[in-house]
């Protein structure tokens, strides 16, 4: 009999053990905008996230930037897909428009923390099908970093206000023997910054007209693109440029290679460890000749994969990171604008080299946010791919800004046609 007791005893133990080992859950979870300080960090909330959540463990994998499309495209198609992945606005439409992506309404209204999250939030996430497909952990903002150091030895007081401003200083300061007035990037990522200033030479924002035809070939747009390519032509950039990424344009800005560049507070981090605060400071972008100006307004965030075996601890591990808390530490920590309200009010927000973002963010009658078309299936490609490699065409003076701009105008407006046909109400 205790013989039969020890054996039960010890079979009611095995299948306890096996219990917690078919509990145990292993997320996969893929970053695609990376760097080392950055992944660390993630691994840092991750661990805090494993710490409270045991029998829970994430295997963070880390795509780099400027391949991350197609590797995560070839992942994706390779049928390697994981439970929760780092969503750029611009692929979203991709995934979610091929059923890909898991509908998260349903999660965030049982989660306590969307109380406070930011009315952008629930529209950028859901702007396929009104369905919310991904939830966005910060914005992107452009504005411009100027140096003073340099602006003062032009002879200049203060940073431009209007685009032509922007031309007359970029030329003064390149006059400076080994200097140059703008930071162009002319390589991976080159498109948003581009668009933007098409679009305030244009004096309209955006990317379609109401019946779908795209508006990146009008004369304005095409001036602002020919813009981009006669300074650097003259010299205005450096010659390297139209190669450059974010990294070489912020090591460009904060070595004093050039005086101004369009970025987003992500570019703060490394600018603000390199250059002493009294040196440089964030101003709005300059205007057109409509008086307005179009900053881009991009974004990123986390979505969860549909075919999930693991949705309630991958929405769990989502709602950590993107918790008003964890969102705050991420946004200081990635240089993002935060998704949940009443943070712009933290202290660390409040300085003179945020000031740009929020007088853009602030000034709806001088600035108007552009927020990629994320709906459309194939932006990723064009936006990362195509429109990179004809942008250096330009500037190379291989192909002519008009003829670029009515190529991407055709790719453009078939995409939005279509996609208005089959979204007819």
């Amino acid at each position: 009999m205790r013989k039969l007791t020890v054996m039960l005893a010890t079979v009611a133990g095995l299948a306890i053990s096996a219990g917690s080992a078919l509990a145990d859950s292993t997320l996969k979870m893929v970053e695609v905008i990376t760097s080392p300080p950055r992944t660390e960090f993630l691994k840092k909330q991750i661990a805090e996230f494993e710490a409270a959540n045991p029998g829970v463990k994430v295997e963070l994998i880390s795509l780099p930037w400027g391949q991350a499309f197609e590797k995560f495209l070839t992942m994706v198609q390779a049928g390697d897909t994981p439970d929760v992945v780092e969503m750029p606005e611009r692929w979203m439409g991709l995934y979610a428009n091929n059923a890909q992506l898991e509908d998260l309404g349903p999660y965030m209204a049982k989660w306590d923390d969307a109380k406070t999250l930011g009315e952008r939030a629930k529209q950028f996430g859901s702007t396929v099908n009104n369905t919310q497909f991904m939830i966005p952990y910060g914005y992107y903002v452009n504005a411009l970093f100027w140096n003073k150091k340099l602006f003062k030895q032009a002879g200049l007081d203060g940073p431009p206000a209007t685009l032509d401003e922007f031309v007359a200083d970029s030329k003064k300061i390149s006059a400076i023997p080994g200097k140059y007035g703008y930071c162009l990037r002319g390589g991976p990522g080159a498109f948003n910054g581009m668009h933007m200033f098409m679009n305030i030479a244009q004096g309209k924002g955006g990317y379609f007209n109401e019946d779908g035809t795209s508006t990146i070939n009008e004369e304005g747009s095409v001036k602002g693109l020919q813009m981009l390519a006669d300074m650097y032509k003259e010299g205005l950039a450096p010659k390297d440029a139209v190669s450059w990424g974010f990294n070489e344009t912020v090591t460009g800005f904060y070595s004093g290679t050039c005086a101004m560049l369009n970025q987003d507070p992500d570019a703060l981090l490394g600018i603000a460890d390199k250059m002493s605060a009294d040196d440089f400071a964030v101003a709005p972008l300059p205007v057109g000749p409509s008086g307005k100006s179009y900053p881009t307004l991009g974004y990123a965030g986390w979505a969860m994969f549909a075919n999930s075996q693991h949705k309630d601890d991958a929405w769990k591990l989502m709602s950590t990171l993107l918790s008003p808390k964890d969102n705050l530490e991420w946004a200081k920590e990635v240089g993002v604008v935060p998704i949940h309200n009443g943070a712009d009010q933290d202290p660390h927000f409040k300085t003179e080299q945020f000031k740009g973002w929020f007088t853009e963010l602030s000034d709806t009658s001088k600035y108007e946010m552009v927020t990629p078309p994320t709906h459309l299936e194939n932006l990723g490609n064009f936006v990362d791919q195509v429109a990179i490699k004809n942008f250096q065409e330009v500037l190379l003076g291989q192909k002519t800004a008009k003829d670029v701009a009515d190529q991407w105008a055709a790719f453009l407006t078939k995409e939005q046609q279509d996609w208005l046909a089959k979204n007819k109400k």
